[in-house]
């Protein structure tokens, strides 16, 4: 048997809160944040993309930035999962046997920090480092997609809130190096067919 942590007494009276007003509200709402706590990281994955296409019209490092934003999120998924397994919190929902929208994970899918809340919470902060527009939008669709997860019963505050933490701090840091790597403008790699990552194609004629 392994030995799992129990968070209930942290924030176990706020998660049975606010899944007690899921299982009172419209079925549309819980519907749409259903759905959105399932499906809505593919949201950052399209303004990844949006700000990548931009960004090679504005500099190569712009666009190199951008270029980042996925291996950033990827690398917050990966110490996430790492505290995960570091930690061993039950899900809220097995430790409490509360009714859930989002049906109960297996034992040893372990809950704190929430993975949804630190790739949300990562590719928001990195993208804000790049596009500040496009970044607002993310840092509001990070945190909503943090208190679905709440709201589904998949995690307690203090997972997303954690997650949350931890996805900002490994962006920050990214962001922090990427500014200081040197300017690529003039590499080799921008002239090469590799260029177009870097550079739209009508720009680089035209240099």
């Amino acid at each position: 048997m392994i030995l799992a942590f129990d968070g209930s007494p942290i924030d176990g009276s706020a998660y049975r809160y606010v899944t007690g007003l899921a299982k009172s509200s419209p079925s549309w709402l819980d519907g749409t944040v259903s759905l959105w706590s399932t499906y809505g990281l593919g949201l950052f994955g399209v303004l990844m993309l949006l700000t990548w296409w931009r960004a090679r019209r504005e500099s190569p490092g712009a666009a190199l930035a951008a270029l980042a934003v996925p291996v950033v999120a990827l690398m917050a998924y990966g110490i996430d999962l790492g505290l995960k397994l570091l930690v061993r919190e039950d899900r809220p929902c097995r430790t409490l046997r509360v009714a859930t929208l989002e049906a109960c994970p297996a034992p040893g899918d372990w809950s704190f920090p929430s993975n949804h809340a630190a790739i949300a919470a990562a590719a928001a902060v990195a993208l804000f480092s790049v596009s500040r527009r496009v970044g607002a939008v993310a840092v509001v669709a990070a945190g909503a997609m943090a208190a679905s997860r709440v709201w589904v019963g998949a995690h307690y505050p203090h997972d997303v809130a954690a997650g949350v933490l931890v996805g900002s701090l490994v962006a920050m840091a990214a962001s922090s190096l990427l500014r200081a790597l040197p300017d690529v403008s003039g590499h080799p790699l921008a002239a090469s067919r590799l260029g177009v990552l870097l550079i739209a194609p009508r720009l680089a004629k035209s240099g």
